[in-house]
């Protein structure tokens, strides 16, 4: 079968696709310069780009499918941070070739997720070079009501929702370093390659948490950015970080340095009034209390005793090591 052209490329695996359906606030979709989003002047529109790069984001020659789940899941997570319900994307996808095949693979890949997320394909762009993928999400939220990473106060619970470093732990199962065994070893994969946006827990808290963020480049890491933002210091009990049972098969005594200091978890990291904790939990119990907010700056971990350690290494970012240093 012969590769498609650039717009036969789109006809056939995306502008024909379920997901890019209108619904609810989209006025026009694919098929013109540009799409079409209206919302009542009582709401902000949400908007957040990822870029991710073969290679740096993802091995080369990945499970097309699972790339495309994974792409979407990441990029949506930023609008359950925010308190957004999720509304359109687009997808700008960058390939060495047009393979039917693989675009079939990655299309159905797609649908699932945007299914999932109820979101809906509004456009983008294909172009030929190394593979990449920017996809850019949409969600609408009342005004006034979006989380952000600037609210926290003294006297905050600090919460996540749900455990982290699997993501993290998968990487050598990911990269070919070690062959999958067992149940264990399939939730990592399952992590990594398929996260779960936590937009229901970002709508309930709405009104309730007063700051927020996903925890993309590790716990510490990214609570540092709600303890600068808010001008406060983070306190993490380590003896409440939860560890899952796939985690610590994995990692063993470094279960706790994954969970701490391993990216693309996308839970939620969220501070909470304590008067709002019952209220919370009966909406969305699936979180954990894990610290507390107090006046100072920065992220300071502590053991059972409430003395500090010092964890061997923060969290990851581009253009620095992985703690971030440049």
């Amino acid at each position: 079968m012969a590769a498609p052209g650039e717009f036969e490329l789109i006809r056939r695996y995306f502008a024909a696709a379920r997901c890019a359906a209108r619904r609810d606030g989209v006025a026009l979709g694919i098929g013109d310069d540009c799409a079409l989003l209206q919302l009542p002047a009582s709401e902000q529109l949400a908007i957040s780009t990822d870029s991710l790069v073969a290679g740096v984001h993802f091995p080369h020659d990945p499970d097309p499918a699972l790339l495309a789940q994974r792409a979407l899941g990441t990029a949506a997570s930023d609008l359950a941070a925010m308190g957004a319900a999720p509304l359109a994307f687009t997808l700008a996808l960058t390939l060495p070739d047009a393979e039917p095949d693989w675009l079939a693979a990655f299309a159905a890949g797609l649908e699932q997720m945007a299914a999932a997320c109820q979101l809906s394909l509004i456009g983008g762009d294909t172009t030929r070079g190394p593979l990449n993928l920017n996809i850019t999400v949409f969600g609408r939220v009342p005004a006034g009501q979006a989380l952000t990473r600037s609210g926290a106060q003294v006297g905050d619970l600090l919460c996540i929702g749900g455990p982290t470093g699997e993501a993290a732990a998968a990487l050598p199962l990911v990269l070919g370093e070690r062959t999958a065994a067992g149940a264990h070893d399939a939730r990592l994969l399952e992590r990594y390659w398929h996260p779960q946006p936590q937009l229901a827990l970002g709508l309930a808290l709405r009104g309730r948490a007063s700051a927020a963020l996903d925890v993309s480049d590790g716990l510490l890491a990214d609570c540092g950015h709600i303890a600068a933002s808010s001008g406060v210091r983070l306190l993490i009990e380590a003896a409440r970080v939860p560890l899952s049972a796939a985690l610590r098969a994995a990692a063993g005594e470094q279960a706790l340095s994954c969970a701490l200091s391993g990216g693309d978890d996308y839970v939620l990291a969220f501070t909470l009034p304590a008067q709002a904790l019952a209220a919370l939990q009966a909406a969305a119990p699936y979180f954990h209390v894990i610290g507390r907010v107090t006046a100072g700056q920065g992220v300071v971990l502590l053991d059972a005793e409430g003395h500090e350690i010092t964890p061997a290494r923060a969290g990851y970012q581009h253009f620095g090591g992985p703690d971030g240093q440049a």
